[in-house]
């Protein structure tokens, strides 16, 4: 079972977390109600590719949990979640700081709950565009995340 943990803690543990350290990924916001968060990357040596532009899987690295993480925390204690799958189309060169802001709209949360009502499970699609600093979408991702209710095993 995944604990839930409030959001200074977890943006702590996420920033200290070594492939995002590494990648040089840095979480700047998780809003107190978990329907927010703001991450950023600068372009460094480290996540750069051959190109001299940031690495793909760094740009999709930083994109990677956060939508599960805000329907877990979203939703009472008796829902799984997890990501079930996840694209990512490039569509330009990153070559400056980049930013992901991931927003948890109350009408995916009344889907959700919607959906998976009578314990069926519901895969979400959920969008975040990877931009620049002059707000130029560097790349699109698209996130699938699975939410059932738990079954009773009682």
């Amino acid at each position: 079972m995944a604990r839930k943990h409030p959001p200074w803690l977890l943006r702590l543990a996420m920033n200290l977390w070594p492939p995002y350290l590494g990648a040089g990924i840095r979480v700047r916001r998780i809003a107190d109600d978990f329907r927010e968060i703001l991450v950023e990357m600068p372009l460094r040596l480290r996540n750069r590719g051959y190109f001299g532009t940031h690495f793909g899987g760094s740009l999709y690295a930083m994109t990677d949990p956060f939508f599960a993480l805000m329907v877990l925390h979203n939703l009472p204690g008796d829902y799984l979640v997890w990501d079930k799958a996840a694209s990512i189309e490039f569509l330009a060169p990153g070559r400056s700081r980049m930013r992901a802001r991931f927003v948890l709209a109350d009408e995916d949360l009344e889907r959700i709950v919607r959906m998976t009502a009578s314990g069926d499970k519901h895969l979400h699609l959920f969008n975040v565009d990877v931009v620049d600093d002059e707000g130029l979408v560097v790349a699109r991702v698209e996130k699938i995340v699975y939410v059932r209710r738990k079954r009773n095993t009682s």
